[in-house]
């Protein structure tokens, strides 16, 4: 997660708390999408303003000390209150992505590089999206968006398949005894 963030703060303009969560909320969402799985592990909740990865929004107000090294946040003045900056620390460690991941972290950041929050909040209210169908459709405010609202009806089946497939593997891989040489 971290290194996702220290990507948007290197590769975006403007990029504040909200921008930042909608950013990783869609960089969650189109992997699982395309993969069943997401790339920060993060929950994301349906809040008026759009998805909200909880745990990060609470964390940005009291650093780890392994985000603050990567990242500094900053309250700053504009004309309508206080926003809340994200600037790079230290480099992106591109070697931690697939290359999957990385084609949709560039993609997102050029798609939404001069986006304001406002732009990307809208972004994640459009008819039938995750967010969409929590809030609006079910009611169900504050709710956790189930990841797999990211993939269509008719799709479900196959990429759930692959995900338990990819997790069953990971699971037996874990779980060979390892032989080494003394």
């Amino acid at each position: 997660m971290i290194q996702a963030i220290v990507f948007f703060a290197h590769n975006t303009r403007k990029l504040g708390k909200t921008k930042l969560c909608k950013l990783l909320y869609f960089l969650d969402f189109e992997h699982f999408k395309q993969s069943g799985r997401s790339v920060t592990g993060l929950k994301y909740n349906a809040w008026p303003m759009g998805p909200v990865p909880v745990v990060l929004y609470n964390e940005i107000e009291d650093p780890s000390p392994e985000l603050s090294n990567a990242v500094d946040f900053k309250s700053i003045e504009i004309k309508n209150g206080q926003m809340m900056t994200v600037r790079p620390k230290s480099d992106f460690s591109s070697h931690l992505f697939s290359k999957r991941e990385l084609k949709i972290l560039a993609s997102l950041a050029r798609e939404h590089r001069d986006a304001t929050a406002d732009e990307m909040v809208e972004a994640t209210h459009l008819e039938n999206l995750p967010w969409h169908q929590v809030y609006e459709v079910q009611g169900r405010k504050q709710a956790e968006i189930p990841y797999d609202l990211a993939v269509r009806n008719d799709e479900k089946d196959s990429v759930m398949r692959i995900a338990k497939e990819r997790d069953e593997l990971v699971k037996s891989l874990s779980n060979e005894p390892r032989v080494g040489i003394f």
